[in-house]
């Protein structure tokens, strides 16, 4: 199932493991884009877990490239632990890559033999969600962890919901039963930005983490791509005369943060609820995507 490319474990001190995959906790691609800073490119890739036991490629089929009479270019999918540095040297593994489909219980039986091998101290986790927030506000994070004392900032988010569950989640879970410290950090995604990258979910997640755990990254690139990003958002909705569903979903927003409101779900019918934004954006979201693509 997995395969080891270290022949003797990490330092006793421990490092922390940082796992953000691709799959149900990605909206806003902010995992995948937070993994990207996070992998150097020069890390050592020290377990490499088998895809064809755990991906499914007819749901989410890599993408190869046709040229005239050949293909080239397939887009392996890749689950592996990487040993990384940060900018002033200090160690950390990632896990990163597609979020199973299949065998989550061996998968995270294996992540947890990586746990015990390297001594790993600390495991974090990192997703996103899509909500009823706008983009027009700084990210709210909800913050969880396996123990009450891990978590380490205040949620405004503190209903009690039963959600689908995912691998990172089931992890976490998991780690808890065996007495093992587990932390992660959920960011809520603009619903109207779910299905296209947003760079300003991924620094959200990678300010989360680097406070925690003193990492010294390099994000300067990440931010300009924010700015880019906001200021497309800003042109798409004026386009598009959005500025009313916007200050509506302000509005629900700021109630809710300053407790005026029990949830981001609107009770005031001057209010758009969250289905009715998301219809009304949804031109705004094929817009997007055309862009994306072209």
């Amino acid at each position: 199932m997995w395969s080891s490319r270290r022949d003797s474990p990490a330092d006793p001190s421990g490092p922390v493991l940082i796992h953000a995959l691709d799959g149900f906790l990605a909206a806003g691609g902010a995992p995948r884009i937070a993994a990207d800073q996070l992998r150097s490119g020069r890390g050592e890739v020290v377990r490499s877990f088998n895809l064809d036991e755990l991906y499914d490629y007819r749901a989410r089929r890599p993408f190869i490239t046709f040229r005239e009479d050949h293909y080239i270019d397939y887009d392996e999918p890749t689950l592996d632990v990487v040993l990384e540095h940060d900018l002033a040297g200090t160690p950390y593994l990632l896990l990163s890559g597609p979020e199973p489909d299949f065998r989550w219980e061996g998968f995270i039986a294996e992540v947890m033999e990586v746990i015990e091998d390297f001594d790993v101290s600390l495991t974090v986790g990192i997703g996103a969600v899509p909500m009823g927030v706008p983009h027009t506000r700084p990210p709210m994070i909800t913050a969880h962890a396996s123990k009450p004392e891990l978590v380490d900032r205040k949620n405004l988010w503190q209903a009690e919901v039963r959600v689908p569950s995912s691998a990172q989640s089931l992890l976490e879970y998991r780690l808890s039963e065996a007495d093992l410290d587990a932390a992660g950090y959920v960011v809520h995604v603009p619903h109207y930005l779910a299905q296209v990258d947003y760079p300003q979910a991924a620094i959200a997640l990678l300010d989360a983490v680097t406070e925690r755990l003193g990492l010294s990254l390099d994000l300067e690139e990440l931010r300009a791509l924010q700015s880019e990003a906001a200021a497309q958002i800003e042109e798409q909705i004026a386009e598009q005369d959005g500025e009313d569903i916007l200050s509506g979903l302000e509005e629900q927003y700021d109630a809710f943060t300053r407790g005026a409101a029990q949830s981001l779900l609107a009770d005031d019918p001057s209010i758009p609820s969250g289905d009715e934004l998301a219809d009304q954006f949804e031109q705004f979201l094929a817009r997007q995507r055309k862009n994306d693509d072209g």
